[in-house]
């Protein structure tokens, strides 16, 4: 069963809930978004309903990195990903500082039906991620220009490119992937 983790009402736009995926439950939603086209940089198309379940078990198994699916009004409309940047392969790219917390946000195919709902979905993300935090770190697909645009919008600082290594585990596998790093302080 997921639990809450962070609840905001946000004026103008309404409630933000993110929750902790429960991979039994959620693993076909979400096996649905990653699979259409316009989620290749999330990583997971061609993955099946299993496989999502498994990353996202593996995923709730560690103590550094967590999921999270995110609602709008009890409403599911994206996956929030938190991640310690000294337990991932960033932490061979860049010196982490003590307070840095990794993201990585998926807003839901349909979620997005009015201009500025990313916008205002983000801030609420980005305070809950720096309730313990003094700076988040990402690192978006060098080459996702729209992406790297709505983040300076929202005031990351856009750092070098780099190349994050593969990771080949038995319990995961991740290509290389050229990145580019992007810092947030929300000063």
């Amino acid at each position: 069963m997921s639990r809450t983790e962070y609840a905001r009402t946000v004026e103008g736009f309404g409630s933000v809930r993110v929750d902790r995926i429960d991979p039994e439950q959620h693993a076909e939603l979400i096996h649905r978004w990653v699979n259409e086209e316009r989620a290749r940089f999330w990583g997971m198309n061609g993955t099946t309903v299993e496989q999502v379940r498994e990353i996202y078990a593996h995923l709730d198994s560690l103590t550094t990195h967590h999921g999270f699916l995110v609602h709008r009004d009890d409403v599911p409309v994206g996956i929030f990903q938190t991640y310690d940047p000294e337990a991932d392969r960033i932490s061979e790219c860049y010196e982490a500082r003590p307070g840095d917390i990794g993201v990585h946000l998926f807003v839901a195919p349909s979620a997005a039906p009015e201009r500025g709902f990313t916008e205002q979905l983000f801030g609420a993300l980005l305070d809950f991620a720096l309730t313990d935090h003094t700076r988040i770190v990402g690192e978006p697909d060098a080459v996702n220009e729209k992406v790297l645009a709505r983040l300076a919008r929202s005031g990351f600082e856009l750092g070098p490119e780099i190349t994050l290594p593969e990771v080949d585990l038995p319990e995961v596998f991740i290509p290389e992937k050229r990145a580019r790093l992007v810092f947030y302080t929300g000063a």
